[in-house]
């Protein structure tokens, strides 16, 4: 946890000096993402909520997506984590929205995914989506790394 506040201080740091904030949807990293950013003191200046979208529930009443809405979507894609990212955003009227989704382990989903595989995205003033594939069935190693990777996605774009 340790090496996840040290990336989120430096998120937390750059989202100060813009003025920014920043909105959470994760699946996979079970709330990492979150509980990181929340954990740098100040963080009410720059998160303005999170989610964990984990379930086809959560999606439904936490990020108001029907099944009808997911036609031609899949979860554990980077669409679908645009999707997320993109909703987040629009819902919490953030600068930026921040979004992950995968298969942390020690098995891969139902669609196929292999256990590492997570699919992340960031929109706002820039945007980029991407996927990270670790090879590993360890659940809560990918947990730390889909979250670290997401953070440094977001890191990416405030730096640039």
């Amino acid at each position: 946890m340790k090496e996840l506040v040290a990336i989120a201080e430096q998120v937390a740091a750059r989202l100060i000096a813009r003025k920014q904030t920043v909105a959470v949807a994760e699946s996979s990293a079970g709330g990492l993402i979150s509980a990181s950013l929340l954990a740098v003191p100040g963080a009410s200046a720059y998160f303005l909520g999170g989610a964990v979208v984990y379930t086809r529930e959560a999606r439904r009443a936490l990020m108001d997506i029907s099944d009808e809405g997911m036609k031609g979507f899949r979860s554990s894609s980077e669409p679908y984590a645009q999707l997320l990212a993109e909703r987040m955003r629009s819902r919490f009227g953030s600068d930026w929205g921040l979004s992950e989704t995968g298969a942390a382990g020690p098995t891969g989903n139902r669609y196929g995914d292999a256990a590492g595989h997570s699919c992340m995205a960031i929109t706002g003033p820039a945007s980029e989506v991407m996927t990270l594939e670790t090879g590993s069935n360890d659940r809560f190693a990918n947990m730390e790394v889909f979250a670290a990777t997401a953070m440094k996605l977001l890191l990416r774009r405030l730096e640039g």
